[in-house]
């Protein structure tokens, strides 16, 4: 064989090798990357909620009467002791043709009944006179020998009883003239200026704004019915209802944002009140849940949220935990390993299996405080394939 023909030999198994090697030499794993860089974790939990003024006044009818026209609108300032709205008096309802006949002729025989009783008890007035005089004589005669004791004393029985009859027609002249009065007032229809002096007027008990009104044009209410609701904008603060497991996490003096209240700016508050009651609420998807009223209060300045009013939805964003100017990675790059957690760093073009301590977690971010420093690649969502030194080639 010719020193030819033995390097082309050689020439072609070294490229058949060559290929079988390429062929069976392991590929790169594709894998999304980031850099690990420093900056706050925040652990936060969110819930809507809604605003309601701190003190709120309903102004109801304390008895059944006519409520005039209300005026106000709502939102129009009011100053404490201002009218609000004027009650009047209930009229009597109207009488047609036979109720007013009817009326008439009561008050016809109530007049009669009481000019009866008005000589009735002339009459018992003058019976009791006598009856005293003679008892009076009678004494008088029995007491020199002249007449009998037992006659005296029948006189005087007689006074009595004749003083009590009198008595008693007093009652039924006074009772006469109460149905009089009676018969009168059915028939009676009070002047305009009459009902203006018995109107009640309700006032404002605070400095504030009309919230809302609960009629308008003049209309009868009852003793109770809400009219006018009452208060101030400036003391305005937020209810949250959260899960009664969340609202364990929560404490008083809690930082909180308020977003998405219609500005791009969240407003800063605070929690003033856990309320230690919890109540029933049934889900979007019909599950029961129990849960709880915290209150936040506002910090902001009252220019920066002038425009929120009362029931106005908001979400309140609680800070439960936060780390300034930390090492920190994307969460979805960490993940659980033995007893601990780790990532996979990116050096060399391979994954380097790097177990870490980690702190606080929260919005996609996670602060390591061991196991890798600033500037460092990492894997981000790692395949479960992924092993430690495997060739990697970030997107």
């Amino acid at each position: 064989m010719t020193l030819a023909r033995r390097l082309r030999y050689l020439v072609a198994a070294a490229v058949l090798i060559a290929l079988v090697a390429m062929a069976l030499w392991p590929q790169a794993m594709l894998v999304d990357a980031a850099v690990a860089d420093r900056g706050s974790v925040r652990d936060t939990l969110e819930a809507e909620g809604r605003t309601r003024l701190q003190d709120r006044y309903v102004v109801t009818a304390p008895v059944a009467a006519l409520a005039r026209r209300i005026t106000l609108e709502p939102g129009d300032p009011v100053r404490a002791g201002q009218t609000l709205v004027v009650l009047d008096p209930v009229t009597a309802p109207t009488l047609d043709v036979r109720a007013r006949a009817e009326a008439e002729a009561r008050l016809a025989g109530a007049r009669a009944s009481q000019a009866a009783a008005r000589e009735n008890l002339a009459a018992a007035e003058a019976a009791a006179r006598q009856a005293k005089a003679e008892a009076d004589r009678l004494k008088r005669l029995a007491a020199q020998g002249m007449a009998a004791v037992e006659a005296a004393e029948r006189a005087e029985t007689a006074a009595l009883r004749a003083g009590r009859e009198a008595e008693s027609a007093r009652f039924r002249l006074a009772t006469a003239g109460a149905e009089v009065e009676a018969a009168q007032a059915v028939l009676a229809r009070g002047s305009r200026d009459a009902s203006r002096e018995a109107a009640l007027e309700l006032v404002s008990p605070v400095d504030g704004v009309v919230l809302r009104r609960h009629f308008e044009s003049a209309r009868p209410v009852q003793a109770g019915d809400p009219i006018v609701e009452v208060g101030d904008p400036a003391a305005l603060e937020i209810e949250v209802d959260v899960l009664s497991a969340d609202a364990v996490r929560l404490r008083e003096g809690m930082r909180v944002e308020l977003v998405r209240w219609g500005e791009d700016r969240p407003l800063l508050g605070h929690v003033a009140r856990i309320e230690p009651g919890g109540f029933t609420k049934v889900s979007a998807l019909g599950v029961e849940e129990q849960r709880v009223w915290v209150i936040v209060a506002l910090d902001s300045p009252r220019a920066e949220w002038a425009r929120l009013g009362e029931a106005y939805r908001v979400n309140a964003r609680f800070v439960l935990r936060e780390a300034e100017n930390v090492a920190r990675v994307p969460s979805s790059a960490v993940f659980r390993y033995d007893d601990g957690e780790a990532v996979f760093r990116i050096e060399g073009g391979r994954a380097r299996l790097a177990p870490v301590r980690t702190g606080v977690s929260g919005g996609g971010w996670v602060e390591v405080r061991e196991g890798l420093d600033p500037g460092e690649r990492v894997v981000v969502h790692p395949d479960r394939e992924l092993e430690d030194e495997a060739r990697v080639e970030p997107r």
